[in-house]
């Protein structure tokens, strides 16, 4: 059978488009490794042949030429006005990366798809929630407001006008995608970047941003390509700050996401020593409140006392002999702001005022 007709029929198309590829791959890296899957593509290729050479012509075929199951790289524009079929069908090929037609299911070797669109459905419309999910699969979300520097209009406007095509500034081969990721998944992710994002997960639903445990659990191949991009082979706090395009579900959640990861993660150190300040701002207020009510009862100010030397000591412990300057002197701050509170609840309960230190030092 011409190769040509053997083309019309989508598993052989499919098969033959990722052997062609793979070979190229083997022509650029030359790995052995690479020579191997090359032989074992060629193997089913051979056997779908052998298959399809035996059906009758008149078998229904998928055309998938220049369509998603013979694509790397999909683009698609207007996402949300395709009609039910096709978003079901999208929802598959995004989850799954499979394409159903007529009983037959093919593998898509899609990478990456990009989308477009002019509008952000209202979920909560009944007839526009169906899109939801949709909505959800694409992982980073990139809000476009019109041009507004007038110097960058003018120029994109005198481009127009002369009717020259815009020049690709690089390109890189589909064999150097697939290095680039195999390096990214190999960038480090260490435990203290994992639970400075817990930090932040709880900081986003405390301000009322719902992130699923699937998103949540979905951060790392993200923050890896962006410390990978920049050179490193470690993730490192401020590649987190990637995330302000990742975490929010509408536009107005923008600012909020970007400035809980910008206080968290520009100055992890900073965020912590917060935590311990307002602890004890908090456990100050309480106090406050139980003297207002009963001025001749002592309990709640010892309670206090005993509860302040208590975060002193464990912020006192969080400092590290190679912490940078910067990082003590946000604890040298921290530990000050706790001082002052002390000497606030001493006058408040007419007593003689002892430094935190010195509490520390003698363990009362």
């Amino acid at each position: 059978m011409p190769l040509e007709e053997l083309q019309q029929d989508t598993s052989f198309a499919v098969l033959h488009t990722q052997l062609a590829k793979k070979y190229e791959a083997y022509e650029i890296d030359g790995k052995n490794s690479t020579l191997l899957e090359t032989v074992e593509l060629a193997k089913q290729l051979n056997a779908v042949k052998q298959i399809v050479c035996s059906l009758r012509q008149s078998s229904p075929r998928m055309i998938t030429d220049g369509k998603i199951p013979d694509s790397d790289i999909v683009f698609l524009d207007e996402l949300f006005k395709a009609n039910d079929g096709i978003l079901n069908s999208l929802l598959t090929a995004l989850n799954e990366r499979v394409y159903t037609n007529e009983g037959q299911t093919v593998k898509i070797p899609v990478i990456s798809y990009f989308a477009a669109s002019n509008e952000i459905p209202n979920f909560k419309d009944s007839t526009q929630a169906i899109l939801k999910p949709l909505y959800d699969r694409f992982d980073l979300k990139i809000l476009t407001n019109y041009v507004e520097d007038k110097q960058n209009r003018l120029n994109i406007l005198k481009q127009k006008q002369s009717n020259t095509p815009d020049k690709i500034g690089a390109g890189i081969t589909l064999a150097e995608l697939e290095e680039m990721q195999r390096a990214v998944s190999c960038v480090k992710v260490d435990d203290k970047i994992n639970d400075l994002m817990d930090t932040v997960l709880c900081e986003l639903r405390r301000n009322g941003i719902p992130v699923s445990d699937r998103r949540f659990f979905g951060f790392a191949p993200i923050v890896q390509a962006k410390a990978f991009l920049k050179g490193g082979t470690e993730v490192v706090p401020k590649d987190l700050l990637v995330l302000k395009n990742y975490f929010w579900n509408t536009p107005e959640e923008i600012p909020t996401v970007g400035k809980i990861l910008t206080d968290i993660c520009e100055n992890p150190i900073g965020a912590e020593v917060e935590k311990y300040v307002a602890m004890a701002e908090e456990i100050m207020e309480e106090m406050q409140a139980e003297l207002t009510a009963d001025a001749s009862n002592i309990k709640p100010f010892v309670k206090f006392s005993k509860e302040l030397l208590r975060i002193y000591t464990d912020l006192s412990n969080f400092e590290k002999p190679d912490m940078s300057d910067g990082d003590k002197k946000e604890i040298k701050m921290g530990k000050a702001k706790l001082e002052e509170l002390s000497k606030i609840a001493d006058e408040l309960a007419g007593t003689t005022h002892i430094s935190l230190e010195e509490k520390k030092r003698l363990n009362v």
